[in-house]
């Protein structure tokens, strides 16, 4: 009697086995990562990214894989940015780097960004807008520009 319970258990706990492998199987694709792809990396681990958190992109990149260790780690050759931090990530948190196409879409990227008003006295010149947030509470607009220093020749 103990034996043929033994059996039925041992027997149950495979078909749970082989029910949960297929289970998993059916919703996970292995990743086709291949040495030299471009990729971005998810970002919201790190620490080590300079700025406001809420401002953060949700992914660094593109980078290009150095090399493959298993199927489940990359190693990706990080910027000056980020080389404080290591270059083997897993897989789950990388994704496959799509260029934006301008043939699929010819709209992208044509709207022109607006400009703050100039605030500088003449000793600098606003080139782009790196980044602008909208403040809930206030209807004011923060930006973080790109100035060029220059030289003003006054007479005199």
């Amino acid at each position: 009697m103990l034996e043929k319970s033994r059996k039925h258990a041992i027997r149950c706990m495979g078909d749970s086995f082989a029910y949960s492998k297929y289970k998993w199987d059916q919703s996970h694709a292995t990743p086709d990562f291949k040495v030299g792809d471009l990729v971005v990396v998810s970002t919201p681990n790190f620490n080590n990214i300079k700025g406001c958190k809420k401002l953060k992109y949700p992914f660094a990149g593109p980078f290009v894989i150095k090399s493959l260790h298993g199927e489940n780690e990359i190693e990706v050759g990080l910027s000056e940015e980020l080389s404080n931090k290591h270059p083997t990530f897993p897989v789950s948190l990388v994704k496959t780097y799509k260029s934006s196409d301008s043939e699929k879409f010819p709209l992208r990227n044509k709207f022109p960004q607006k400009l703050p008003p100039d605030l500088s006295s003449g000793t600098r010149k606003i080139t782009k807008v790196l980044k602008e947030r909208k403040l809930r509470t206030k209807k004011l607009r923060e930006y973080v520009l790109g100035t060029v220093t220059q030289i003003v020749k006054r007479n005199g």
